[in-house]
């Protein structure tokens, strides 16, 4: 089982499956809402339980094609899940994780959007 928690513990949870290994968004939403590039992993939402959650929001995410939602903690900031309603899993921002999380980055999206003030890794594979 694996936990995570925002910043000031506000929203805390657990997962009880395994986490897909870590993918890098590079779209200009995840780049705005995380401050740089999103690093998530993923599970089936119902593997997902809150332990705390009356701290945590959800906005939409304005321009999602797949009309996703965003859950971050309303007290620190943090920004946590990303969530579509059309797929059974749900995104978690790796560093909330506890660790030790035995994950690895393994792709990268939307590399076109990076921004200009970085290079991207090539030795991590990159979407079509």
């Amino acid at each position: 089982m694996s936990s995570g928690r925002c910043l000031c513990g506000g929203v805390r949870y657990e997962v009880s499956a395994p986490l897909r290994d870590v993918i890098l968004c590079h779209c200009v939403e995840c780049r705005r809402w995380h401050g740089h590039v999103c690093a998530a992993t993923a599970v089936p939402a119902d593997a997902l339980r809150f332990v705390s959650d009356a701290s945590l929001r959800w906005i939409d995410s304005p321009k999602s094609d797949a009309h996703a939602r965003r859950g971050f903690c309303r007290d620190c900031g943090s920004s946590l899940f990303w969530d579509a309603p059309d797929r059974e899993t749900i995104c978690i921002a790796a560093g909330t994780l506890d660790e030790p999380t035995g994950l690895k980055t393994i792709g990268q999206i939307y590399t076109a959007q990076a921004g200009d003030y970085y290079e991207l890794d090539s030795r991590i594979s990159v979407d079509p």
